[in-house]
């Protein structure tokens, strides 16, 4: 089953082992890397962040992390789950750039120019188009905004959270609850770095007509000319996303930055100062480019293992990635890395070709993690419900046995 190919990997295909309804199917997956690079090459990153995470976008490859699945203020960084609200309504047809939305003496007085905190100056009882407010929200961070849209879409800015949160395990965050639109202090107002990263790459691949607004530099509303508190955005480093501050979470930012087609994601919190920021997210971004490498394991359509069917027509669904399968590995020599094919199973019929089942899960030495969706290769029907009895009095007595 080994394979020796000419880009210099040797790796064999994976075998899957299947225990109980809740699985982690794991097998040897090895792989070695020739770069004609010392191991002293490659260096763990350091951070003064309290919280920090680097994820590689298009391989959802986690390059580093510090307590990232730690709860934490995130300040106006939580903005990216009101934008996502905000964008999915707009993708849907439910709202228009053109709608207004007027501003209420809550939103005026909670995040506006009374409030001393960062505002867009929307005048009490005037319209606003959705359109300025998006600017407003993602240039100046305005309070004033993102009240205004929420009490615009749900009537109360608390009903509006309420759904931010049921929205974002929806989309894969688990640990984050949402109290209100902006980010202000409260309690149970929580995120992790992980979430913040998952939230920031799911814009970037869900709403890619929007998110060429995170780099706009500048945005004129009415007398005031509002400058993108994004400070790399203006170095011309990253294209997005969003900073914070509150007393309780210091600074932070989640940014976003691309070099020779790689995109990756970093969010770094609880700095101390606004220059710490900038350079924290700027070091880690750069480090992330420059000490991994993208590989291919598989090609597409090849089969990477196989998962368990329960009652199917066949006994174990084949799995392949969507098109060729890569990982990001540290661009040191001689690595080995351990993978394993996860799902919750042993999965149950009908099962199309092109579901996702599964993931391949891949650690390095140095601990990074690379997390590949898998598909099932063709479709499985269900069997007779004889066999299908069969296998239930095997389970009953003995357990799965392969």
């Amino acid at each position: 089953m080994a394979r020796q190919e000419a880009n210099g990997h040797t790796r064999n295909k994976v075998n899957v082992f299947s225990r109980g309804l809740h699985i982690a199917c794991a097998a040897l997956l090895t792989v070695t890397v020739g770069l004609g690079l010392s191991a002293e090459a490659y260096a763990q990153f350091k951070t003064k962040a309290k919280y920090a995470i680097l994820v590689d976008v298009d391989t959802n490859s986690v390059l580093f992390e510090k307590d990232a699945d730690e709860l934490m203020p995130p300040a106006s960084m939580s903005k990216l789950m009101t934008l996502a609200m905000i964008f999915r309504a707009l993708k849907d047809g439910r709202l228009s750039l053109d709608d207004e939305f007027t501003v209420s003496v809550n939103a005026w007085r909670t995040g506006g120019a009374p409030s001393g905190t960062s505002a867009m100056f929307a005048p009490l009882n005037t319209s606003v188009t959705l359109n300025d407010l998006l600017q407003g929200i993602i240039v100046q961070s305005g309070n004033d905004a993102s009240i205004i849209v929420a009490e615009g879409m749900s009537g109360t800015e608390e009903e509006f959270s309420e759904l931010m949160t049921k929205y974002a395990r929806k989309i894969g965050l688990k640990k984050s609850t949402f109290r209100n639109s902006t980010g202000l202090p409260h309690p149970d107002h929580l995120m992790t770095a992980r979430d913040l990263a998952t939230l920031s790459i799911y814009l970037i691949k869900e709403f890619p007509d929007f998110y060429p607004m995170f780099k706009q530099r500048e945005f004129k509303y009415r007398r005031h000319r509002f400058y993108n508190r994004n400070p790399l955005v203006f170095s011309g480093f990253a294209d997005g996303l969003k900073t914070g501050f509150i007393s309780a979470s210091g600074y932070g930012i989640t940014a976003s930055a691309t070099s020779r087609g790689q995109r990756l994601v970093a969010v770094v919190n609880g700095l101390k100062t606004k220059r710490e920021r900038q350079s924290e997210a700027r070091k880690l971004l750069e480090w992330g480019f420059r000490s991994f490498k993208q590989w291919k394991l598989f090609d597409a359509n090849e089969t990477v293992g196989e998962a368990l069917v329960w009652g199917g027509e066949k006994r174990y669904v084949p799995l392949v990635g969507k098109g060729d399968v890569h990982i990001l590995l540290p661009r040191t020599s001689n690595r080995r890395i351990r993978a394993s094919i996860v799902y919750q199973g042993p999965l149950k019929p009908p099962i199309k070709k092109g579901d996702q089942v599964a993931i391949l899960r891949v650690v390095t030495p140095q601990q990074t993690t690379n997390e590949v969706p898998l598909y099932a290769a063709e479709d499985i029907g269900s069997s007779g419900i004889v066999k299908r009895g069969l296998e239930s009095l095997l389970h009953l007595a003995f357990g799965w046995i392969l």
